[in-house]
């Protein structure tokens, strides 16, 4: 008897130090109006985080004990909102061109003459220029631009001027010559080389893969090695400067990336948000096979760069009028968009990739491109059986009702833009007529029927700020404000469900959702402090929010003032 109390009180005695052991938080974030997206635990006050992850979320007694002075760097969040780190699930993120010409929100096509002269001033003869994001419908009277625009400030170098959905481009006479485009050069499948109605001459606009018609060797005037690694390196810099100081904490690149080139960000300690890179879709299992090989070293359970999804297009957009629809577009009655490949081709495709494990995404717009791209979807499912794929349909910007529901049937993540919508509105009426604008955009239609939505901003087609996308998604309204609820506010979302859509729904189309995108204990402490309470302000403010700190694995990466 003697000997078992003697064991039992040994017993007590390690389990009493056990619980007494104090664990330590490297950080603590107290005095904040937390937003967790936790569903079993929706606000808090404080939160403790231990290396990479979170260790503790609640009230701001309930944290205290993990804090020990000299130890635990402390931040007083001061009654701001507190949230899970942005995921960019759609985003073409890369080196910044410091040379770039800006022509976002243009209104005056002059513009763009004077801003392609001071930049051929800035140049040497030779030198390529580049630049875009213009909008033609935001232009006085709506035209599209031409060569003539650009050719006068520019005779001795190459001009590329991206739209700015990046499927069709403006390019100078300069490059026309060089790459052999006259007004007898057949349009490439999926591709259309517009002309002038009455002379027959390209007009300088490359829409889709006309694009591919441009001679690269002959019309880029080559900087030295040591010139363009130095610029390369800058621009990465630049891009992830951006990144941290919006708050957007991780970043899924649609196709192909350098996987070596945010390694070196990684080992240089300058990596600030996660990134996530896939390959080009393709059903040459030979290929396939060296994307295995890829996929390896940069596994899914890897927490920083990782092996994405492997991208396709199916179609064009509803800006340049490629978006393959159902019936003919109501403002140009001889087109209903543009395929980018035969239906039968890309089936295959998909059925290939998919049956040898790879998540796939691909650009769908129109109505008839989304409805391509599921059932693609569907018959590999049929052919490989039914798994845990989270193929990804990239925009979902145009549907048929009867196409809805097939989402969440077939475990597809909708990955929408937000911003798309209330830029795109403008135009959208005009386009494809009122009755299928009912399906453009259709978030709140996607999640009733049991969807998971993955918001992103398809940067740099859209600017990077995420809260351009929470305005878009709650508001549905032009950026500078409209009367009335919005363009459909039946699609609308709460701003509890677009953070949640934009942070731990992107998490799900990475199949990270079980250690990101919510502000949870055991969680990754990728944390965002913004200055003002989304919830709660006047939508008129929302895109004046700015993020005061951005966390990523623990570390503040970005701090406003410092």
């Amino acid at each position: 008897m003697k000997y078992k109390l003697y064991i039992l009180s040994i017993i007590t005695m390690i389990m009493s130090a056990s619980c007494s052991k104090k664990e330590i938080a490297d950080l603590v974030i107290k005095n904040g109006k937390v937003f967790t997206v936790d569903k079993d635990n929706l606000s808090a006050e404080a939160i403790a985080i231990k290396g990479e992850k979170i260790i503790a979320v609640g009230s701001a007694k309930q944290i205290e004990k993990y804090i020990e002075k000299g130890k635990t760097e402390v931040i007083d969040a001061k009654g701001r909102l507190v949230i899970p780190g942005f995921n960019d699930a759609h985003v073409h993120f890369g080196p910044l061109d410091p040379d770039y010409i800006e022509l976002r929100y243009t209104t005056d096509p002059s513009i763009i003459t004077e801003k392609v002269r001071e930049q051929v001033a800035r140049s040497k003869p030779g030198e390529l220029i580049r630049g875009g994001h213009w909008e033609h419908e935001m232009f006085i009277g709506k035209k599209w631009p031409t060569k003539e625009l650009i050719d006068k400030v520019s005779p001795d170098n190459p001009v590329m001027l991206s739209r700015a959905d990046g499927h069709s481009v403006l390019v100078n006479s300069y490059i026309l010559k060089k790459s052999g485009i006259t007004k007898n050069t057949p349009d490439p499948f999926g591709g259309e080389i517009q002309k002038d109605p009455v002379t027959g001459e390209p007009t300088g606009i490359l829409k889709e893969n006309a694009e591919g018609l441009i001679k690269a060797g002959e019309v880029k005037k080559e900087r030295s090695p040591e010139e363009n690694e130095a610029r390369t390196w800058k621009g990465y810099l630049l891009a992830m400067k951006e990144a941290r100081e919006l708050g957007v904490t991780s970043i899924q690149i649609p196709g192909s990336a350098d996987f070596e080139a945010y390694e070196k960000l990684e080992e240089t300690g300058q990596l600030t948000s996660r990134i996530d890179i896939g390959k080009s879709l393709t059903g040459d299992t030979a290929v396939l096979k060296k994307y295995k090989e890829i996929a390896k070293k940069y596994p899914r359970e890897g927490n920083w760069i990782r092996f994405g999804y492997l991208k396709s297009f199916i179609d064009g957009t509803i800006g340049s009028g490629t978006a393959l629809m159902f019936e003919p577009f109501t403002d140009n009655p001889s087109s209903s968009g543009l395929a980018m490949m035969p239906y039968d081709e890309f089936e295959n495709m998909v059925i290939t990739a998919d049956k040898m494990g790879f998540q796939i995404g691909v650009h769908s717009i129109g109505d008839k491109g989304n409805n391509w791209t599921l059932n693609a979807y569907e018959k590999a499912q049929q052919v490989n059986g039914k798994r845990d794929s989270r193929h990804r349909d990239e925009h979902t910007q145009t549907l048929q009702p009867s196409d809805i529901p097939r989402f969440a049937q077939l475990g597809v993540i909708p990955s929408m833009q937000p911003t798309h919508c209330i830029s795109d509105k403008r135009f959208y009426e005009k386009r494809i007529g009122l009755e299928r604008c009912k399906g453009a955009y259709v978030w709140r239609s996607l999640i009733d029927a049991g969807s998971i939505l993955a918001f992103g901003t398809d940067y740099q087609v859209e600017p990077l700020n995420p809260m351009e996308g929470l305005y878009a998604a709650v508001t549905r309204k032009d950026r500078l404000g409209e009367e009335g609820n919005g363009w459909f506010p039946e699609q609308k979302l709460a701003m509890e469900e677009a953070i949640k859509y934009y942070t731990w729904g992107s998490a799900y189309a990475q199949f990270m959702d079980d250690r990101k995108g919510m502000i949870k204990p055991g969680y990754l402490a990728d944390i965002v402090i913004v200055d003002k309470n989304l919830l709660t302000i006047p939508e008129n403010e929302i895109m004046k929010t700015k993020v005061d700190y951005t966390i990523v694995g623990g570390k503040v990466v970005y701090a406003s003032g410092k």
